[in-house]
C-alpha cells in the first residue's frame, strides 16, 4: 500500500518516526484497551515488532521489516499480539499476518505527541537493567544514533548532525504533483527553495506516498536557528500551493530538476 497511514492526522509523523528519526516514542491510545500503557517506540531491542514489559506496558515498534504489503495492517497484528501477551514477553515475526484491522481501526485517532530521545534508554526505563542480548542490542543502538531534535514551528520537519554537517529532513503531506509544482515556484523565485544563508536544498525522497525534502545546513547551524527559516518556509509554500496559475517555463525547467533529484525508500 502505497500511504499506509493515510487517513490519520499525522501520517506526516508515522512516516518521520518510521524513516527518518532514530529514537523517540509517542504514547497510543486503543480504542477498547484505554486502560493499557502502550507507547509506540522507533526501534525495539533486537528489532522486535512489540514487546511487553514486566509492569504490563507494550510498545510497539515502527521500524520493522515489513511483512506483507500494508505496514499498517502489519502494526496492527503486531499490536494486537502485544496486547494478549504476557508481561515480560515479546512478539516475534511469524510470518504474513492475516486478513484482519489496520492501525487506524485501533487507535483512537487523536495526532501522536512526539518525544525525541538521545538513545534507547527509554526501553529500560523504570524498569531492571537490561541483560544479555537485550543489553547488547541497546550497546548497538545507543551507538548509532544520530542527534536529532524536532522542530516547533512547523510539523514533521527533524534537524539532525550526521558527521561534519547539519541537515533539515521535513516530511510534507501535500500530493506529490501539486507540491513539486509549489516547490519549483519557489525554485524559481526570489527566495529560493533555502532556509537562509549557506543552506542548500539537495533533493527529496519519497517515503510511504509522501515526499521528504533534504536541505543542507552550515555545520555549526543548531536546531533552534531553523525553526523561523523553516515556518518563512512553509508561509511561501502554502502561496505557491494556492497559485492557480500554470508554471512558467523556468519553473517547469525547475520541477524537472527536482525530479531529478528523488529517490524512493523501499
Amino acid at each position: 500500500m502505497a500511504r499506509p497511514f493515510a487517513g490519520r492526522v499525522d501520517e506526516t509523523e508515522w512516516v518521520a518516526l518510521r524513516e527518518v528519526v532514530p529514537a523517540a516514542t509517542a504514547r497510543l491510545r486503543v480504542v477498547g484497551a484505554e486502560d493499557r500503557t502502550v507507547v509506540l517506540a522507533t526501534v525495539l531491542p533486537l528489532a522486535w515488532p512489540a514487546m511487553v514489559r514486566a509492569d504490563g506496558t507494550v510498545f510497539l515498534g515502527l521500524q520493522t521489516q515489513t511483512r506483507g504489503g500494508d505496514v499498517s495492517r502489519d502494526l496492527a497484528d503486531a499490536l494486537e499480539q502485544a496486547l494478549a501477551s504476557t508481561p515480560g514477553s515479546s512478539v516475534v515475526p511469524t510470518g504474513l499476518p492475516g486478513p484482519g484491522p489496520r492501525l487506524q481501526d485501533l487507535l483512537d485517532p487523536a495526532p501522536l505527541e512526539v518525544t525525541v530521545h538521545e538513545g534507547f534508554d527509554f526501553w529500560v526505563e523504570g524498569a531492571a537493567d537490561p541483560t544479555g542480548e537485550v543489553a547488547e542490542s541497546m550497546e548497538r543502538a545507543n551507538a548509532s544514533v544520530v542527534p536529532t531534535v524536532r522542530l516547533e514551528s512547523v510539523r514533521s520537519a527533524y534537524w539532525c548532525r550526521m558527521r561534519e554537517r547539519s541537515h533539515l529532513r521535513w516530511v510534507l503531506p501535500e500530493d506529490e504533483e501539486p507540491l513539486l509544482d509549489a516547490l519549483a515556484r519557489l525554485a524559481v523565485g526570489p527566495d529560493g527553495l533555502t532556509l537562509g544563508p549557506d543552506t542548500r536544498y539537495i533533493g527529496s525522497f519519497r517515503a510511504h506516498g509522501l515526499l521528504v525534502p533534504v536541505w543542507d545546513l552550515p555545520p555549526e547551524t543548531e536546531a533552534p536557528a531553523v525553526e523561523a527559516p523553516a515556518a518563512a518556509l512553509r508561509s511561501r509554500l502554502d502561496e505557491a500551493l494556492a497559485s492557480p496559475r500554470e508554471l512558467t517555463a523556468d519553473e517547469r525547467r525547475a520541477r524537472q530538476g527536482l525530479l531529478s533529484r528523488q529517490l524512493t525508500l523501499r
